[in-house]
């Protein structure tokens, strides 16, 4: 029996992967009773359709052992099988990553547009990026570039910003620089109040380039960059010399205009340019959808990422060729494998072919998919692990409430055992 209401539940809904919610169960119903958000509540709350739990053949209900031998017989004919969407936990990602190499297919996530991004920064010159702990009890500066944070991870100035203690003693104070559009509401910092340096998000790569110019000592023939006074520029410069721990801050996935991946490397290097001077870290942040979970575990297991091939009997690894929406509009794979574990609203994307949807039950499709197999949610339905955003541990996800669903790890068994 599962406790009612069970403490120090671990939420797989964003990549901050706060481990202190208080779930409670009354009626059937899951309410998160303490230290949720609104992601959460609205998440581990949700009351799914009727039927939603189950099976279907091109919407016909079915039980699991049919619809996976369906599944199977499609794989099996299938000469380049995709398998995308890849929103699930450790076990999960772990047996996708199986079910392709036995099938000869590619692996892409549902984010990776965003998350490339980030990869080809780090392939090209490396970055230097800190933990959410540091920032916790280091931090004295936190410079947020192109995001509010809050709208993606809305506890993240709770967690890691607001404490006034640390683990070494004292107190410290974290001031908050924005580069962007605006503010994020409801947040209240100890300290100065946060301050908005007014940049538009595809003019960031400009602004780190001044910066780091007049952090290399050199005159600048403009008196303006990026829409604001060199004057703004050349005194956050100072404030960056002068902190004792600096961050800055990104959510690659707001960086939504071409070759943003430039804009990501001129920020690596400005961190490693401020490094020469003062101590200065990167935080980049990502996690929903366990985007990261799947990049980690197919990193271990194939020594790439997502958006890798298994059909030439090894790994091949290309950002660009295995791309899922480009192999879906070209024609180029035959069978779609869709994943969504944690949000019934992430459906496969329009295409033609055969396609299997491992799902969040109470899925809306614009087309009804070959099959759909739903399945139970990590951290809700069934335990699992989850990546956090800063990558350095695979967080525990307990189950909240009774479900008679399979996770994606059993549901992929069963397609497995019909192949």
């Amino acid at each position: 029996m599962i406790p009612d209401p069970v403490s120090n539940v671990g939420c797989p809904f964003c990549g901050l992967v706060c481990d202190d919610l208080t779930i409670g169960g009354a009626g059937g119903r899951l309410t998160v009773q303490a230290n949720g958000c609104r992601i959460a509540a609205a998440a581990f709350e949700r009351v799914p359709p009727p039927g939603w739990s189950q099976p279907r053949i091109a919407g016909r209900p079915v039980r699991l052992e049919a619809a996976a031998a369906a599944a199977a017989r499609l794989l099996a004919d299938a000469h380049q099988p995709l398998i995308a969407g890849l929103a699930t936990d450790v076990a999960g990602a772990r047996a996708a990553g199986r079910l392709a190499d036995r099938c000869g297919g590619v692996l892409d996530h549902m984010n990776s547009a965003a998350s490339i991004r980030n990869v080809l920064a780090l392939q090209d010159g490396g970055w230097v990026t800190t933990t959410l702990s540091e920032i916790r009890n280091r931090a004295d500066l936190l410079i947020v570039a192109g995001t509010d944070i809050v709208s993606r991870f809305p506890r993240f100035f709770e967690r890691c910003v607001e404490n006034r203690e640390t683990l070494f003693g004292g107190e410290r104070q974290c001031e908050v620089v924005f580069l962007g559009r605006g503010l994020p509401e409801g947040i209240t910092l100890p300290g100065p109040a946060p301050k908005l340096l007014g940049c538009e998000i595809p003019r960031l790569h400009e602004a780190f380039g001044v910066l780091r110019a007049l952090l290399a000592g050199r005159t600048l023939q403009s008196d303006s960059a990026a829409g604001l006074p060199l004057s703004t520029w050349r005194e956050l410069v100072d404030r960056m010399r002068a902190a004792r721990y600096g961050v800055i801050a990104w959510a690659a996935a707001d960086f939504d205009f071409p070759h943003a991946e430039l804009t990501v490397q001129a920020l690596c290097e400005l961190v490693k340019d401020l490094n020469r001077q003062t101590r200065f870290s990167g935080l980049a942040l990502g996690g929903s959808d366990g985007d990261l979970t799947a990049d980690s575990v197919h990193l271990w297991q194939t020594g790439f990422g997502v958006r890798t091939s298994l059909g030439r009997g090894k790994p091949d690894y290309d950002p660009y060729l295995y791309s899922a929406l480009r192999l879906l509009q070209n024609g180029e794979a035959d069978v779609l494998v869709w994943i969504s574990s944690f949000n019934e609203t992430r459906t496969p994307p329009s295409s033609t072919v055969p396609t299997v949807v491992l799902g969040r039950g109470g899925m809306v499709f614009e087309r009804e998919p070959a099959v759909f197999i739903p399945v139970g949610t990590p951290g809700v339905d069934h335990a699992g692990h989850l990546f956090r955003t800063d990558r350095v541990v695979a967080l525990p996800l307990r189950q909240v409430r009774e479900s008679s669903l399979p996770s994606v790890a059993e549901a992929i068994a069963a397609i497995e055992a019909a192949l």
